[in-house]
């Protein structure tokens, strides 16, 4: 399957870079945060996660030590290779039908934010196409000052810097974002296009799928527990 690069997306730096911009090796780099531990408060011990947009294992390989169960679906094959022990899936999200349900569908990363509404309508029917009866979906939002605190960096403890560069209109609702990542070694950036979605159009976003939210796991609203209508 070969994959070309997205209409307003690129990105720059040593290694390959998907359709999106993401460098794989930066995102090899990137530390965990909080995030596995959000999930692991939400959900039962043990649950079987689809997990959406999975990258390199960044979130994969915690939530294995964690002791749950991973299926793992990415549309680059050079993020894939970086993951360690789950099932591992490759395609387009919005195109997932594996025939089967988790008790956990995850999408992260802000994949809700995709600047096409059609793909945003397809990650988010997937989402509920998959998840159990009596399952959830948890979903990574934006959060609110993202696009209006710019610009701004944010230097990490483990000694590198990433910048939010800028963050211009583009088209009605559709932000063009652009990032730097400096490390001692190398530099790499991505530039990708975001649609803003204020809590009522995200929530509305979620009924159009058949979901709604059963409630927001922290305070910023940042992460959100779906269920089924």
């Amino acid at each position: 399957m070969e994959l070309r690069m997205r209409a307003g997306h690129q990105g720059t730096g040593p290694g390959a870079i998907t359709p999106d911009g993401c460098a794989v090796e930066l995102y090899s780099r990137l530390p965990v945060g909080a995030e596995p531990d959000v999930v692991a408060g939400a959900v039962p011990a043990g649950a079987r996660i689809l997990e959406l947009g999975c990258g390199v294992g960044r979130m994969t390989h915690p939530l294995l030590e964690r002791g749950f169960a991973v299926t793992a679906v990415d549309e680059s094959a050079e993020m894939l290779e970086r993951v360690r022990g789950a099932r591992t899936i490759r395609g387009p999200i919005e195109e997932l039908d594996l025939g089967e349900t988790f008790d956990v569908v995850l999408l992260a990363s802000f994949l809700v934010h995709n600047a096409d509404p059609e793909v945003r309508r397809g990650m988010l029917r997937a989402c509920a196409r998959h998840v159990a009866v009596g399952g959830c979906v948890l979903i990574q939002r934006e959060g609110e000052d993202y696009h209006a605190d710019v610009p701004r960096e944010r230097v990490d403890p483990s000694g590198f810097t990433v910048r939010i560069v800028s963050s211009e209109p583009v088209a009605e609702g559709v932000n063009s974002v652009h990032v730097e990542y400096d490390f001692p070694d190398a530099t790499w950036t991505q530039t990708f296009r975001a649609r803003l979605l204020t809590t009522g159009q995200f929530e509305e976003a979620l009924g159009e799928a058949g979901l709604r939210v059963d409630r927001y796991l922290t305070e910023d609203r940042i992460w959100v527990r779906a269920v089924a209508v």
